[in-house]
C-alpha cells in the first residue's frame, strides 16, 4: 500500500480527537452493550500462543479495562499497561484495576520505550487508525525480541446491512468506513514483524428493531464519526425509510448486523 493510499484512507476516517471524545463520553454505558466486543476479545485471548508468559503486557485501546482485567488474571505475575486514546475510558477503568499503569496514548505513536513489552493485545481499537503500517512499526519497536502483537480489528463488510439500507434512503455517509482485508494482508506482509496468522471472520448480531442497533452503536461511542456524515438531526421520514429498507434483511432471529472481524497474530523475530 503506497503512502498516497494510506493518506487517502486516513482522510476517510474520523479525526482521532473526535474518536477520543466520543469514547470518553461512552465510558459509563459501554460495557452494558459490549456483547460483540467481549466475544471478539475472548476469541483473541484464545488465539494467544500457549507458551506465552509475558513479564509486561500492553492492552492497546484498553477502553473500560475489561480485557486488562482478563489479561491480569491470565498472566498473574506480569506487569500490565492499559493504554487508550480516550481519557474518559482511562478514568473509568483505573479504579477497577487490572493494570499497574494507565496511560493516554496513540497506537501510531506509542509512549513506550523500545524493547519494553512481551505482548501487545489490542481488541477492536486499531480500525480507528489511519496508518496501520505505522501501528505495526510501533509495535515492532516496543516489543522485545520474541514478543507478540495480537490484534482484532474490523474490515470492509462491517455493518453492510446498515450501510446498504442508508444508501437506499439518501446515499450519504452514515456508517463508519473500514479498510479492506486485503490491505491488512499487504501491510502485515510488508511489516518488520513476522506474520503468524491472519484471518477474517464474520460475527453476526441480531436485533428486534433497527433502533436497538443504532442505540447500541451510540452507547458504544462507535456511531457515525466519518467525514462527510450528515449534519444535524435525522428527520423522521428518513428514519422511517431506513426502517423499511432494513426490513429486507430480516431473518427468523431478527435484523442482522454483520461485523467482519480481522484476527492477527504477529511476532518480533528474536
Amino acid at each position: 500500500m503506497t503512502d498516497l493510499s494510506v493518506a487517502t484512507f486516513a482522510g476517510h476516517l474520523p479525526d482521532k480527537r473526535q474518536v477520543a471524545v466520543s469514547f470518553s463520553r461512552a465510558a459509563a454505558s459501554y460495557d452494558s452493550v459490549a456483547e460483540l466486543q467481549r466475544a471478539v476479545g475472548h476469541e483473541l485471548l484464545a488465539c494467544l500462543p500457549a507458551h506465552l508468559a509475558p513479564s509486561r503486557w500492553v492492552d492497546l485501546g484498553s477502553g473500560t479495562g475489561y480485557f486488562s482485567r482478563a489479561l491480569a488474571q491470565q498472566f498473574a505475575h506480569s506487569e500490565g499497561v492499559a493504554l487508550d486514546i480516550a481519557q474518559g475510558m482511562l478514568a473509568f477503568a483505573r479504579p477497577l484495576g487490572g493494570a499497574q499503569h494507565f496511560i493516554a496514548g496513540d497506537a501510531e505513536s506509542l509512549p513506550l520505550h523500545a524493547d519494553s513489552c512481551d505482548l501487545i493485545f489490542s481488541s477492536l481499537a486499531l480500525q480507528w487508525c489511519g496508518d496501520f503500517g505505522r501501528v505495526l512499526s510501533e509495535a515492532h519497536r516496543v516489543l522485545k525480541p520474541g514478543g507478540v502483537l495480537a490484534f482484532a480489528s474490523l474490515c470492509v463488510g462491517t455493518l453492510s446491512e446498515l450501510r446498504d439500507s442508508w444508501r437506499a434512503v439518501d446515499g450519504q455517509v452514515h456508517v463508519n468506513r473500514f479498510r479492506a482485508f486485503g490491505t491488512y494482508q499487504q501491510l502485515c506482509a510488508d511489516s518488520p514483524l513476522r506474520l503468524l496468522t491472519l484471518q477474517s471472520q464474520p460475527h453476526v448480531l441480531h436485533y428486534a428493531q433497527v433502533r436497538q442497533l443504532t442505540h447500541e452503536l451510540k452507547a458504544l461511542g462507535a456511531h457515525n464519526l466519518n467525514p462527510g456524515r450528515p449534519e444535524g438531526l435525522t428527520g423522521r421520514a428518513r428514519i422511517q425509510a431506513l426502517i423499511r429498507s432494513y426490513e429486507q434483511f430480516r431473518q427468523p432471529q431478527g435484523l442482522p448486523a454483520t461485523y467482519q472481524v480481522v484476527y492477527g497474530l504477529l511476532e518480533k523475530t528474536p
